[in-house]
């Protein structure tokens, strides 16, 4: 039991450093320069010049939409990058958080109601349809 109270412990102060995490974004930004192909620029003509810019692009990937982007204006890059620190730890507090569950899922006693029922087999399946009295099958709608 102790090891468990050092876990629960554990994951309680891990809860408090997430909670502590503030404000956070997922994504990445890019660094990008352009040329206008114009033969009077002077800064695209200059030689080793990287051409226009810096322009600073935050992406992030939308489920079903792909990867989405927009440009920051200069004032807001510290934030944005700031965010970004944030998520990296907030994913990492995760992650932790996560192992810490599994351990006191592992670590926790069964309880005295279900010590006497023998267990499933894992992955073996209860049953079908077909052996449910007919008015207890699902239906499919008509065509």
């Amino acid at each position: 039991m102790q090891l468990l109270a050092e876990l629960e412990a554990r994951r309680a102060r891990l809860f408090e450093r997430l909670a502590a995490v503030g404000d956070f974004r997922r994504g990445s930004i890019s660094e990008n320069w352009r040329r206008c192909g114009k033969p009077s620029c002077r800064r695209c003509a200059e030689p080793g010049s990287r051409g226009h810019g810096p322009r600073w692009l935050w992406t992030r990937t939308v489920p079903g939409r792909g990867t989405i982007g927009r440009q920051l204006r200069a004032e807001e890059l510290g934030k944005v990058q700031a965010e970004l620190e944030n998520y990296q730890q907030f994913a990492a507090l995760a992650g932790q958080i996560a192992e810490v569950s599994e351990a006191i899922c592992e670590a926790r006693p069964v309880p005295a109601a279900s010590a006497g029922q023998a267990p499933d087999p894992e992955g073996q399946k209860k049953g079908s349809a077909a052996s449910l009295p007919r008015s207890s099958r699902p239906t499919r709608p008509a065509r």
